[in-house]
């Protein structure tokens, strides 16, 4: 996988190949998926999810340009493995997800598996957690009309990078924000991100 699907297409980061080799991809998808878990694509995992192809794993992972030392925010956690990837090229990850089914899955999973500096809170992500802002980085999983949601903009760190699918005039984009800067990347689909009223991304 990290030879033929990420390097052969550009991923360049050691780190997030590294991360993307250890991972045990598998572990984090439904039992009646396993033997698809490393094929260059999305797979279901519930409450109308996917967990994304590796590439688009790695590949947000890579914008994100991290050193090691940041704490990074993700929205969006699903399965619990693109926090797994970002965990292993980071200090800490503060995951937030919608749906408690999921987060309560992933929560266990990243438990039995040793990542023990993910730290997943159920709620509404897109108001990100201020709790622990700044962020050395932000990579949100769902996409939003026309930019991110304001909230997470506020919350990144100057310098850092915010990587998130926009839907601009009907077209899904995977797009780097930073600085003021920005960047579209590639064409992608995403579930659409759900702002909840009166939601916050607390810990539960």
């Amino acid at each position: 996988m990290v030879e033929r699907q990420l390097r052969a297409r550009g991923i360049g980061d050691e780190c997030v190949l590294r991360a993307m080799g250890e991972v045990p991809r598998h572990l984090f998808v439904p039992e009646d998926a396993v033997k698809d878990a490393y094929r260059d694509g999305a797979l279901r995992i519930g409450e109308g999810q996917t967990i994304s192809q590796p590439w688009i794993v790695a590949a947000m992972a890579s914008l994100l340009e991290l050193e090691g030392d940041e704490t990074v925010l993700e929205v969006g956690t699903g399965s619990g493995y693109a926090a797994a990837v970002l965990s292993r090229c980071c200090h800490d990850v503060i995951t937030i997800e919608r749906h408690g089914s999921l987060a309560e899955r992933s929560r266990q999973v990243l438990a039995e598996l040793g990542y023990d500096n993910v730290e997943v809170r159920v709620g509404d992500g897109s108001r990100g957690a201020a709790d622990r802002a700044p962020f050395g980085g932000i990579s949100v999983t769902a996409t939003a009309m026309s930019e991110p949601p304001p909230a997470l903009l506020e919350q990144l760190a100057p310098g850092a990078a915010l990587v998130c699918p926009v839907n601009v005039g009907g077209e899904e984009r995977l797009t780097r924000f930073r600085d003021g800067e920005v960047e579209p990347i590639v064409a992608v689909r995403f579930v659409p991100l759900i702002e909840s009223e009166g939601g916050a991304g607390t810990a539960s």
